[in-house]
């Protein structure tokens, strides 16, 4: 089958489980667009030493939320929308995995020990003891068992321009892995422009016509009723029916 002609089955598919979803059609859907996982997953594994396969499973996990988050009906190729997904999904993956210091095994026994040591000097001074005082009965410098506290206590994050995985030829930072706010924020609204098509699409063909004159259309009450074909007194009807059922339907998701 040719690009085209998955492509078009792709968004056929896409606008059924907008309207119906099902886990067959979702299977399927991830089926179809598989390889958009592997193309960015290949790009990110060149950049890294993490497995490809490992990267194309994660990769999935992106695709299903694109699949379930897509509105076929805004004129957007699903290519674009799913992408970012994708490729979120895997960087936020080698970020968990790669994002935290390790704590070297000596700081770790010594964190110990002077945890001990700060009861015990607690004990003996009737007060709690400062840096200084664990450090020297430690027997370490002062500026070692800072640094060892302050990794235990807080894990302290590298820093942003320190990698996570690297290759001969380039490498992935933890800035890379964190999205960009505006992006995310975009997405966000697309997301609830979304649930909101979904939740409308539950609604009578009525109801949901005077919901969207009323509030989406800004038409007043009476070229609404116009427009349906029905008085103005129903058109409130119908609005005070449908922001309840749409406040069942959203409570229900955001739940």
């Amino acid at each position: 089958m040719s690009t085209q002609s998955l492509s078009y089955q792709s968004i056929e598919l896409l606008k059924i489980y907008f309207n119906s979803p099902s886990l067959e059609l979702r299977n399927k859907l991830v089926e179809l667009n598989a390889g958009l996982v592997r193309k960015v997953a290949h790009q990110i594994c060149r950049r890294c030493n993490e497995p490809y396969e490992d990267l194309e499973q994660i990769g999935y996990l992106g695709l299903i939320r694109a699949i379930e988050r897509f509105e076929p009906y805004q004129g957007a190729a699903f290519s674009s929308f799913a992408i970012p997904y994708i490729r979120g999904e895997m960087l936020h993956y080698l970020r968990d995995k790669g994002s935290m210091m390790r704590i070297p095994r000596r700081w770790q026994e010594l964190y110990t020990k002077g945890k001990k040591l700060r009861k015990e000097l607690t004990e003996q001074f009737g007060r709690l003891p400062n840096d200084l005082e664990i450090a020297n009965g430690l027997d370490v410098p002062l500026e070692e068992w800072s640094e060892c506290r302050l990794a235990l206590q807080n894990r302290l994050p590298i820093s942003l321009d320190a990698v996570v995985n690297n290759a001969l030829d380039s490498s992935i930072t933890v800035g890379d892995t964190i999205a960009d706010p505006r992006a995310a924020e975009l997405r966000k609204l697309e997301d609830d422009k979304m649930q909101l098509q979904k939740a409308l699409n539950t609604l009578e063909d009525k109801t949901k016509a005077a919901i969207e004159c009323v509030f989406l259309w800004d038409l007043p009450r009476k070229e609404a009723a116009k427009h349906i074909g029905i008085s103005p007194m129903t058109v409130t009807r119908h609005l005070h029916k449908g922001i309840k059922q749409l406040g069942i339907v959203l409570e229900a998701k955001v739940a």
